[in-house]
């Protein structure tokens, strides 16, 4: 059961009932997915530099992370995005949250065409800006090595979730990532840091979003 979650500053997110898991922070969706997946992962200095990145996300969710790259894309770069997502959304449900509000026609239109771009197709959803939705499971998704620039890893959290933020997994990433890439997430547990250097990752904790103290920043040098 998916329900609306209204934040502390007054925006949505959704709350997975079954999980009892909003899929953004309870204190501001737009200001942590800004915070931690394009601040310190889009626009930090080893992506910023390179011409053209493919980005894997994991978990698409309400497309939020992916119209935030689109939305602060530096030109001329050209941007691949894949994202995993076990369990779609209903677009009529994610309508209903407010992160289009102040938005331009032509992003709303992008965010529009994002969720309905038909699954396990690589298509254009803007100028140097590709994206290829896929519906699976990460733990058995098979990913080509040496293929990814940055990872957005926004999976539920390691209590919700924790096959997701094994070693293993992180391993798994690691060695599909290419050298000079990045992994950002949310999370700054002690079990994720330390699976994520077991990968072989050199690992970075930052200053967290609002409301949250730290987050972490994984290189594949």
């Amino acid at each position: 059961m998916i329900e609306i979650y209204s934040n502390t500053d007054g925006s949505k997110t959704l709350l997975n009932q079954n999980l009892n898991e909003t899929y953004h922070s309870r204190h501001g969706a737009i200001a942590e997915s800004m915070h931690v997946f394009i601040e310190k992962g889009l626009q930090s200095d080893a992506i910023k530099a390179k011409q053209e990145i493919t980005i894997f996300e994991m978990g698409f969710g309400t497309g939020l992370n992916a119209i935030l790259t689109l939305q602060h894309q530096a030109s001329p770069q050209v941007i691949n995005y894949h994202a995993v997502e076990t369990f779609p959304l209903d677009f009529a449900l994610v309508k209903q949250l407010n992160y289009m509000a102040n938005c331009t026609d032509e992003i709303i239109h992008n965010y529009t065409q994002m969720h309905q771009l038909t699954w396990e197709q690589n298509l254009a959803i803007a100028a140097n800006f590709k994206l290829l939705k896929q519906q699976a499971d990460l733990c058995t998704l098979q990913l080509e090595a040496n293929s990814i620039d940055l990872v957005y890893f926004d999976a539920f959290a390691p209590d919700k979730q924790p096959e997701l933020w094994t070693a293993a997994i992180f391993k798994k990433l690691y060695e599909a990532m290419k050298p000079a890439s990045v992994l950002v997430t949310y999370s700054a547990k002690g079990d994720v840091r330390r699976n994520l250097m077991a990968a072989g990752f050199e690992v970075e904790k930052l200053e967290g979003p609002p409301y949250k103290r730290h987050m972490l920043r994984a290189l594949k040098n």
